[in-house]
């Protein structure tokens, strides 16, 4: 069978509303298979979720303060695709050594020294975790731990996604050590909490990120902030390429339009007119959007009830300390961290950012980021950092000695819930509006994937989508294997 034409033979035009990992991954797609592309993005920089804002201290120094630090796993193929696109050898991407996980009363565990492929990895795990051992094994409830080995697109989430992970993890009867931290830790760092999350999202996210993802756990993170090592380039990228970027520019109505397609209203009170769409935004703007297209929801009922229904996950908290002073020599450059009121994470910028070492340098300090991945609704920014850096001074007692020089704190709630029963009403990169497509970490694919990875592969598909409408090829797509280690494979499953 000939193939498709590598780009549309056809003018074709596309709007991608969000200029986060997942719009910017649709609209390169496009504009390198000669589709004119519109981003429209609200504020006024690119990265969504992974943005950077430009800081001044007291000091006067210029800092650039990312929302928040996110490893780069090995597995995220497709982000590393689009990222290939600004830096073919991806030197942009610096490895971050050690994948250590604190409590106050056990010694660290280290998921980064663990084999790469499954099951090594796992037998690696039982053969050295101080946490799991031979006779805690027998304990165990071996039928609760199947689904674990046994993850399936759709059974897993058939069986499971009515049950809380927090009733799964009971159910495994783990001695309360290795709950904490080999289980707790890692089901926290999708932003929801366990009592609140679906069983089948915390099995499908261990089947992406341990059991089925041959690349291990290492990963790896930029060693710039994201504006100038990802946002800067990719924009140029998209400019060589024919597409414009529209900031400060947010969208407020999805119309269709008389001539077919669609028409999207911004705050500004201009219009825009393309024959597809992409919406690529976070649950609450989706919910907005929506809610502000009265012709959209009428035209696309099961679309408008799957977006009404679309959860936003619990606040997050992000706290980036100057300190006047250093941490010890031999602490991670992140840092997993279990059972404290409110930390999650601490990661060390002066040992993985230019920017932040230049000044740790200059100053003889350290800059530290303390994320917390659910806290509590309606405590100040400042309350949840002072809070932080308490329980971190708890873990690493040097940090009690260190004296503040600066702090930039954030509370942000725009992580999607994946709350139990959710994912039947799930949306999907297709919608029941014609040529009007969604993406983004929080929309449903059967491929496995989670954060970056998700929104970046979502983006990938909505751009597919259109691009086999138009006549053009499609962009490849890559992802670890879709079964479980147990799981059985029928032909009609």
């Amino acid at each position: 069978m000939r193939r498709p034409p590598e780009r549309v033979r056809r003018d074709t035009s596309a709007l991608v509303v969000g200029g986060g990992v997942a719009g910017i991954s649709a609209a390169v797609v496009l504009a390198e298979r000669g589709v004119r592309v519109t981003v429209l993005e609200g504020r006024s920089r690119l990265g969504g979720r992974l943005d950077t804002r430009a800081e001044t201290l007291a000091d006067g120094t210029a800092q650039p303060v990312d929302h928040g630090f996110h490893a780069f796993f090995r597995q995220y193929h497709n982000l590393r695709a689009i990222l290939r696109r600004i830096d073919p050898a991806l030197d942009l991407l610096r490895p971050v050594p050690g994948y250590p996980v604190l409590h106050a009363d056990w010694p660290a565990e280290d998921f980064g020294r663990l084999p790469a492929r499954p099951p090594w990895n796992l037998l690696a795990l039982l053969a050295r975790s101080p946490s799991l051992r031979l006779r805690d094994l027998r304990r165990m409830d071996g039928r609760a731990a199947l689904p674990l080995l046994a993850y399936h697109p759709r059974r897993t989430y058939a069986d499971l996604d009515h049950t809380t992970a927090e009733e799964l993890l009971d159910a495994l009867r783990l001695p309360d050590r290795a709950r904490a931290m080999l289980f707790e830790v890692f089901s926290h760092s999708f932003f929801n909490h366990e009592a609140e999350l679906s069983a089948a999202e915390l099995v499908a996210n261990f089947h992406f990120y341990f059991l089925g993802n041959p690349e291990g756990l290492a990963f790896d993170a930029p060693d710039r902030d994201y504006e100038s090592a990802i946002w800067q380039p990719l924009a140029e990228y998209l400019r060589r390429h024919g597409a414009r970027i529209q900031l400060d520019e947010p969208v407020t109505s999805v119309v269709p339009d008389d001539g077919g397609g669609w028409r999207l209203e911004t705050g500004s009170g201009a219009r825009y007119r393309a024959r597809d769409v992409v919406l690529a935004v976070d649950p609450p703007a989706l919910v907005a959007l929506l809610a502000g297209s009265p012709e959209l929801t009428a035209r696309a009922p099961v679309l408008a009830g799957q977006v009404a229904r679309l959860g936003t996950g619990p606040p997050y908290a992000v706290a980036r300390y100057w300190l006047a002073g250093d941490v010890a020599t031999d602490r991670a450059v992140f840092s997993g961290v279990s059972r404290q009121p409110t930390l999650d994470s601490v990661t060390l910028y002066h040992r993985l950012e230019s920017e932040a070492r230049q000044w740790a340098a200059r100053t003889g300090g350290s800059v530290l980021e303390l994320h917390a991945y659910a806290c509590p609704d309606g405590v100040p920014a400042a309350e949840l950092a002072r809070r932080m850096l308490a329980e971190l001074a708890g873990l690493w007692p040097e940090v009690a000695d260190l004296p503040v020089r600066d702090l930039r704190c954030r509370v942000e709630r725009q992580a999607p819930a994946f709350r139990p029963g959710d994912s039947a009403d799930r949306p999907g990169v297709r919608t029941d509006a014609d040529r009007l497509y969604l993406a983004g970490d929080g929309i449903r694919t059967e491929l496995p994937s989670a954060l970056l990875e998700r929104a970046a592969l979502t983006g990938m598909l909505a751009a597919n989508h259109i691009l086999r409408r138009a006549g053009a090829a499609t962009t490849p797509i890559r992802t670890i294997p879709h079964h479980g280690l147990l799981a059985r494979r029928h032909r009609r499953s």
